[in-house]
């Protein structure tokens, strides 16, 4: 591990690759973080509990953790550092501290997706050797990117003459809306004057950069509960409270709240079960669903409405409803004060084909947690994306990315944070940049 991060970005983009680890199970992922940061050697380094408040996550697994913690003890990572992370606090966070100058965070997230990636010969990872060892967990989002990207980019910044603060913040639990809360409330995120956050492809090919994105839809997951009565089918249906019928009645009238007058809002039950056999009334039903709006505002109407409908359903037939949140995150636009820097600087960078000031997100993101501090605090913040060809769409078995957008991406990001020290404090401007595209599919 002495050659340096930026003369072997593929193959550590590929190593990330082959040990994908779901929300809040990141335990060899961080490990290998910690060990590359020690090595580029920082400031200060937390990890797991040190980086956060773990009473501020969300969509905490209640799946058992510990064949994720023995693979990773498995694979050699350090027993002090699973130690820290017992109970599924993952992630890491690494500071450079440099004087007097800005303070300056990037943001780039490090889970994968339950998703069992492609044997084809076609695929790039499984042709060249390093598609995912793990059955039926892939970077399907291209995280491995990300994460190739903070290590590089902060190796750069504390090799040069920066002067300031700096903070990679190494997020756990994006898939989840999981880990932006926790980063965005910890001390790290104190006194930010300016914050980046990143994501790979999105639709835009290699060469294109966008300087941020707008509009990403604030969004909660819920899970819905109904609890009823079980009774004998044949015998005696009239005895029983029907679970089921509940939940089919909440899911007919959930697509049929009524759409807000102040813009777009999104409902969607993504999964449903209930019942234990044919000849008995279901006693249980259970759904995972999400609400969305085009504002935080808009999400809250829309959440409060399906809540609403679940418990009006529930009371109908007899049964009783809960309704909890497992995670949420806010609307939260770039600044165009940001987006106007990266355009410039990305448009110098070698590789860029072609610059979009900004464009329309249509997604959800938790990243808009610590966009939504520091904005709320008096700076500034941007997500933008550093274009790659990708065979499939983000979330399909066949993902990948085009890895000389690795290098591309390290050139824009160390780039944009020299310049923000150049140039800082970044004047505010009343004027937008225009969306010009969209931003397509990704994040949540």
């Amino acid at each position: 591990m002495t050659e340096p991060i930026r003369d072997r970005l593929v193959s550590l983009r590929r190593s990330l690759h082959r040990h994908p680890e779901p929300a809040w199970r990141e335990f060899s992922t961080t490990a290998r973080l910690v060990e590359e940061i020690r090595a580029v050697g920082v400031d200060e380094l937390a990890v797991g509990p040190d980086a956060y408040d773990p009473a501020d996550r969300m969509a905490v697994t209640d799946d058992d953790l510990e064949p994720w913690v023995e693979r990773a003890r498995e694979r050699g990572a350090d027993p002090a550092l699973l130690e820290r992370m017992t109970g599924g606090n993952t992630g890491a966070v690494a500071v450079l501290e440099r004087g007097e100058g800005p303070a300056i965070g990037l943001r780039v997230d490090i889970d994968g997706l339950f998703i069992e990636e492609s044997t084809d010969a076609d695929h790039d990872p499984a042709a060249e050797g390093f598609r995912s060892e793990i059955e039926g967990t892939m970077h399907a989002c291209g995280h491995d990117a990300h994460m190739t990207w903070g290590l590089a980019v902060l190796e750069a910044i504390a090799e040069s003459d920066f002067a300031g603060r700096f903070v990679v913040f190494f997020q756990p639990a994006e898939e989840t809306g999981g880990g932006g809360c926790p980063m965005a409330k910890s001390e790290f995120a104190d006194g930010l004057d300016y914050l980046l956050a990143v994501h790979v492809g999105l639709d835009h090919p290699t060469g294109e950069v966008v300087a941020g994105i707008e509009k990403p839809l604030a969004m909660c997951h819920v899970d819905l509960t109904i609890e009823g009565t079980s009774a004998h089918a044949g015998k005696a249906p009239n005895e029983g409270d029907n679970a089921m019928h509940a939940m089919g009645t909440t899911i007919e009238n959930a697509y049929g709240i009524p759409r807000h007058s102040d813009g777009m809002t999104r409902v969607n039950i993504g999964k449903a079960e209930a019942g234990t056999a044919s000849n008995v009334i279901a006693e249980r039903a259970h759904m995972e669903a999400e609400a969305r709006g085009e504002t935080t505002e808009l999400m809250e109407y829309a959440k409060e409405r399906l809540e609403r409908t679940v418990k009006n359903a529930a009371r109908m037939h007899g049964c009783r409803a809960e309704f909890d949140v497992v995670s949420e995150s806010p609307r939260a636009d770039s600044d165009p004060e940001l987006q106007a820097l990266v355009s410039e600087v990305a448009g110098e960078v070698r590789g860029t084909d072609r610059v979009i000031p900004a464009a329309d997100f249509g997604a959800s993101e938790d990243a808009t947690f610590l966009m939504d501090r520091v904005q709320r605090e008096g700076g500034l913040a941007t997500y933008l994306i550093v274009g790659t060809d990708h065979p499939t769409s983000h979330h399909t078995p066949t993902f990948d990315v085009d890895e000389a957008s690795l290098e591309h991406g390290v050139d824009v990001l160390v780039d944009s944070i020299r310049e923000l020290e150049r140039r800082h404090p970044v004047a505010r401007t009343e004027a937008a940049a225009e969306p010009v595209a969209d931003a397509g599919e990704g994040g949540e």
